[in-house]
């Protein structure tokens, strides 16, 4: 059993990174590999946006292994993170379009945002449960 879960994990890892790396290759790619060549951007975009599908599937199946605990963990993880990102990101938005902040509100602040919030409620969680 704790074989197949650490295969799962590893599965998931291998699909996380690449997701990482693709998305990386979609970023810096246009402007420092291929001069925004009109095929290659496009599809880099859409190879990342695959990986984030598998990685999205490897998820799925670590999530549906889990016992209850663990699901039960997760899912109420999951859905104060889902529920705070929907506010804070909508908040930034505001601040951003009522020129309360200076710079523009970027993607990567709510990704790392959610981030640290799913790893936080998590955390709590585990502890709160165990």
């Amino acid at each position: 059993m704790k074989l197949e879960r650490n295969k799962r994990i590893k599965k998931l890892a291998v699909w996380t990174w690449t997701w990482v790396a693709t998305m990386a290759i979609a970023t810096f790619g246009p402007e420092f590999i291929w001069d925004h060549h009109p095929f290659l951007t496009p599809f880099a975009i859409i190879v990342n946006f695959a990986n984030g599908i598998l990685m999205i599937l490897a998820n799925r199946d670590l999530f549906n292994h889990f016992d209850e605990l663990e699901k039960k963990i997760h899912l109420e993880s999951l859905g104060i993170t889902l529920g705070l990102a929907v506010i804070f990101g909508m908040s930034y938005s505001l601040l951003d379009t009522t020129n309360l902040i200076r710079q523009d509100a970027e993607i990567s602040i709510l990704v790392m945002f959610i981030g640290l919030t799913y790893l936080t409620s998590t955390l709590i969680n585990s502890r709160r449960y165990r």
